[in-house]
């Protein structure tokens, strides 16, 4: 068993009031009260109507975020109807080509991974937005940007191994990594630097992910890797 010590950085996060639930992290104040009780130092946070509506309004809604501790992350879209070219400004983005109606591989999109990993832009992407083949041409474009798939689970891992045996500009979240051992051999066999915590909440549940990462079976310093670190050098703009 190895005890995290901080930062604890959760790369993957929502906040703003969802469709279908009533959640503390409605609001600014829920979301950090919530943090505070599960000792997360830090979060990377997409809003709420930038996914479920309009990704504008969403990243306009990130603009009013005072709290330090909470990181904003736009959503984008690509093409003349998206969220306009991308010139930076924002160290780790998040893409829903399947919630927003748009092609990962398509024209619109290859220029804006372009820009992404000129920019030397981190992309959140989630398991189900995707195929596992649009991940492959996506990553296997030159230059690509760095991905953090998130959502992966049991039932992906043979596909989610397949992509990080041949791409090592893929990263893992561990929000849905809840069978046994699944993060250990994950950082076993790529290396803990290729795993972040992530929790998806409040879609998904935020206290499963947090315990694990306080009972990972590795080393300390892989599990710092895993609770900050790793978070931490991508958003500072290092691979």
């Amino acid at each position: 068993m190895t005890s995290v010590m901080t930062p604890v950085v959760d790369i993957n996060r929502t906040l703003g009031p969802l469709p279908h639930d009533d959640v503390p992290s409605r609001d600014e104040p829920g979301l950090v009260a919530e943090l505070e009780r599960l000792r997360i130092d830090t979060a990377c946070v997409v809003h709420a109507y930038a996914v479920h509506g309009d990704p504008r309004d969403g990243n306009d809604e990130l603009r009013h975020v005072t709290d330090p501790r909470l990181r904003p992350v736009p959503v984008l879209v690509p093409g003349p109807l998206g969220t306009g070219p991308w010139t930076g400004g924002a160290p780790l983005v998040r893409l829903c080509p399947r919630q927003h109606g748009w092609s990962v591989t398509g024209p619109h999109a290859r220029e804006l991974a372009a820009e992404l990993a000129a920019s030397g832009t981190t992309v959140l992407l989630a398991w189900d937005e995707v195929t596992a083949d649009e991940v492959h041409r996506l990553a296997a474009t030159a230059p690509a940007p760095r991905i953090v798939l998130t959502g992966t689970g049991y039932r992906a891992l043979r596909r989610l191994a397949e992509l990080l045996d041949a791409h090592p500009s893929l990263y893992v979240d561990t929000a849905t990594l809840c069978g046994h051992r699944q993060v250990e051999w994950i950082a076993e066999r790529y290396g803990a630097r290729r795993v972040l915590f992530g929790t998806g909440a409040p879609v998904t549940d935020d206290a499963g992910p947090r315990y694990l990462l306080d009972t990972l079976d590795l080393p300390a310093h892989d599990a710092t890797l895993i609770a900050g670190g790793n978070a931490l050098r991508l958003l500072s703009g290092e691979p």
